[in-house]
C-alpha cells in the first residue's frame, strides 16, 4: 500500500559520533600547529581537561586508537614515531573547503561555464532549431520526437528537418592559477595570526580545483627572502619563517610556472600583508623593512607591467590596513590592470572563492 510512514522524532538521529566530533577539532588543531601531531594531541588533552570533551566510556586514548585503526595516523615502532597520513592531509583540505566555501557551494554559482555556446562537454539548458552544419551528437532526440508528434500527429511517426532540436553545450573555461602566499615574519606580527587563514584558503582552493575542476591547474608558491613552490600535500605543515618579503621573487617564479602552462587563461592570486621589503641582486639580499623602498617597489611595478603584457592578471588579497600600503597596492593593481581586495581575515576565503569562480564565467575567444 502506497502511503507515508511516520516514526518518532529522535533529536540525536543523524548526529555526529563522539569520534567524528573529536576528529573535527583534531583537524583544526593540526592546521594551527602546522601539522605537528604531538602538539595537536597535547592540545586535545588540555581541552579535554578544561571542557570535558570525553567521558568514562570514551576517552582521548580511545580516540587515538580509532585514529590509528581508521588510517588517520600511523606509528613507526622501530623509530618510535607517530605521524599523520595522506588521508589526514586530504581530510584537512576537505574540512577547509567545507568551512570556507560550504555555504557558497550550495548556490548555482561556480558551474565553471563561459557564456560561449558551442561544442563542449557541459549541457546548456537552452535548445534551438537545427541548422545546417550542426553535428548529430548535438541533436536532442527527446525534444525532436516530441516536436515531430506535435507537428505531424502520433498515428504515423514522421520526423523532418524542421522537427530537429539542438541542445547546445558550453565550453569550460580552463584556468591555470598560481596562489602566492607570503610567509614572511610580518604574517604573525602584532599578535595577529595571518598565516593560518591563508593556509586554510590554499587548502580549500586546492581541494576545490582537484575535485571539481580537474582540468584546471593550481600551483602554490610561498615567498619570504626567496620564493619556492610547495606541493598541495605540504600545505598543512606550512609556517612563517624569519623572512623579509621578496614579492618580486614570488612573482617571477609564478610567471615562470605559468609560461609552461598550456591553458589560455592564466592568473595569479597573491595573499600578503602588502609591503615588499626584500630584493635579491645577484647573490646579495637588499633589505629595507622601514616603509616602502623605491628600489624595491619599482621592481614590483615592472613585474606587474610584464604580467599585463602576458595577459596574466594579478589579484592581490591584502590583509593589512595601513593606508600607505593600500596606496601601493592600488598602484600595483592599476599597473597590472588586475584586482585588489583589502580583505579581513574572516572574509578572505569568500573573496577568493567568488573571484576564482567569476573568472570561470568569462567568455574565452
Amino acid at each position: 500500500m502506497i502511503g507515508h510512514h511516520f516514526k518518532k522524532f529522535d533529536p540525536n538521529d543523524g548526529a555526529k559520533s563522539r569520534f567524528e566530533q573529536l576528529l573535527d577539532m583534531f583537524m583544526q588543531l593540526l592546521t594551527y600547529t602546522n601539522g605537528d601531531l604531538s602538539e595537536a594531541l597535547s592540545w586535545m588533552n588540555e581541552l579535554d581537561k578544561k571542557f570535558e570533551l570525553t567521558d568514562d566510556e570514551y576517552g582521548i586514548g580511545d580516540f587515538i586508537e580509532d585514529l590509528k585503526d581508521k588510517g588517520y595516523i600511523t606509528e613507526d615502532n622501530q623509530l618510535g614515531e607517530i605521524k599523520i597520513t595522506p588521508k589526514t592531509e586530504q581530510g584537512i583540505r576537505k574540512r577547509s573547503l567545507e568551512e570556507i566555501f560550504g555555504k557558497l557551494k550550495k548556490t548555482k554559482q561556480g558551474d565553471h561555464h563561459s557564456f560561449k555556446p558551442g561544442q563542449g562537454d557541459e549541457l546548456n539548458p537552452e535548445s534551438r532549431p537545427f541548422r545546417f552544419g550542426d553535428m548529430i551528437e548535438q541533436i536532442d532526440f527527446t525534444e525532436s520526437i516530441r516536436n515531430a508528434q506535435i507537428n505531424h500527429g502520433i498515428e504515423s511517426f514522421n520526423m523532418q528537418e524542421d522537427d530537429l532540436s539542438i541542445r547546445e553545450t558550453d565550453f569550460k573555461a580552463q584556468t591555470s592559477t598560481v596562489l602566492m602566499i607570503d610567509i614572511s615574519h610580518s604574517m604573525i606580527l602584532y599578535g595577529e595570526d595571518r598565516i593560518t587563514p591563508a593556509k586554510k584558503v590554499a587548502m580549500a582552493l586546492s581541494e576545490l580545483i582537484t575535485t571539481r575542476y580537474p582540468k584546471d591547474t593550481l600551483d602554490i608558491v610561498v615567498f619570504g627572502n626567496d620564493a619556492w613552490p610547495v606541493e598541495i600535500k605540504d600545505l598543512p605543515y606550512l609556517q612563517v619563517g624569519p623572512y623579509h618579503t621578496n614579492t618580486v621573487a614570488g612573482l617571477e617564479l609564478a610567471m615562470d610556472i605559468l609560461r609552461r602552462r598550456k591553458n589560455p587563461n592564466k592568473q595569479i592570486f597573491m595573499i600578503t600583508d602588502g609591503k615588499p621589503t626584500c630584493l635579491k641582486i645577484g647573490k646579495r639580499y637588499y633589505k629595507n623593512s622601514f616603509g616602502l623602498d623605491r628600489k624595491i617597489t619599482s621592481r614590483c611595478l615592472n613585474i606587474a607591467a610584464q604580467c599585463k603584457k602576458l595577459k596574466i592578471p594579478i589579484t592581490t588579497f591584502m590583509i593589512a590596513t595601513d593606508p600607505y600600503l593600500q596606496r601601493f597596492v592600488n598602484e600595483f593593481t592599476e599597473t597590472n590592470n588586475g584586482k585588489a581586495f583589502f580583505a579581513a581575515l574572516d572574509k578572505l576565503g569568500a573573496f577568493i572563492f567568488k573571484d576564482f569562480e567569476s573568472g570561470k564565467r568569462k567568455t574565452v575567444y
